[in-house]
């Protein structure tokens, strides 16, 4: 197949992160094939965008209160999610991860008990990606506006990973804050 449809369909699917063309071909197949499984994805992504939000605090996605019309919800929730709402959890301690896949990888490993804060990504100069552009100011004022003892920087391996953590410790030793890093192996 190489119809413009065919092409374009594919390209939207290697855009998928982790996503090759020869896979996005076989998802592709499959999705034309199943049309049932198709349309319970459509349906199960258009209610993710209309009743999911971020919270206010971690960045994690929570389940909208209300049924705001979607192109009239704000980005994030008015009330926090349930984990940064829990009185179980340590208020001291705070993870920061750069995405929520990191947030739910933990969560399942069931080793943090504390709080967590998204950045939506890393330092990144090739990218064009700045502190402005993460999530940092906010994790400033938390952990100011917490008394948040301790950070764990819980980023990724990589360059740009271990940059963003080195720059993130810089910021919140001078606050006087524990730092730790993650250990990898």
């Amino acid at each position: 197949m190489t119809s413009r449809t065919w092409n374009n369909l594919v390209s939207a699917i290697t855009r998928l992160p982790g996503v090759g063309p020869k896979m996005a071909e076989r998802i592709a197949l499959h999705l034309l094939r199943h049309g049932e499984e198709a349309q319970s994805l459509l349906q199960s992504l258009e209610a993710a965008r209309q009743h999911l939000q971020r919270c206010p605090m971690c960045g994690d996605f929570v389940e909208a209160e209300d049924e705001t019309p979607a192109q009239d919800k704000k980005e994030y929730a008015d009330v926090p999610c349930e984990k940064c709402r829990d009185p179980k959890r340590d208020t001291q301690a705070l993870c920061v991860v750069e995405e929520i896949g990191d947030l739910k990888a933990l969560e399942r490993s069931r080793a943090f008990h504390g709080r967590y804060h998204v950045l939506g990504g890393v330092l990144s100069a090739l990218e064009g990606i700045g502190p402005e552009d993460l999530r940092i100011d906010s994790l400033l004022d938390r952990v100011k506006r917490e008394n948040v003892q301790e950070v764990i920087l819980a980023t990724n391996p990589t360059a740009e990973g271990e940059t963003t953590a080195n720059y993130l410790a810089d910021l919140l030793k001078s606050m006087g804050v524990a730092v730790t890093r993650l250990a990898y192996g």
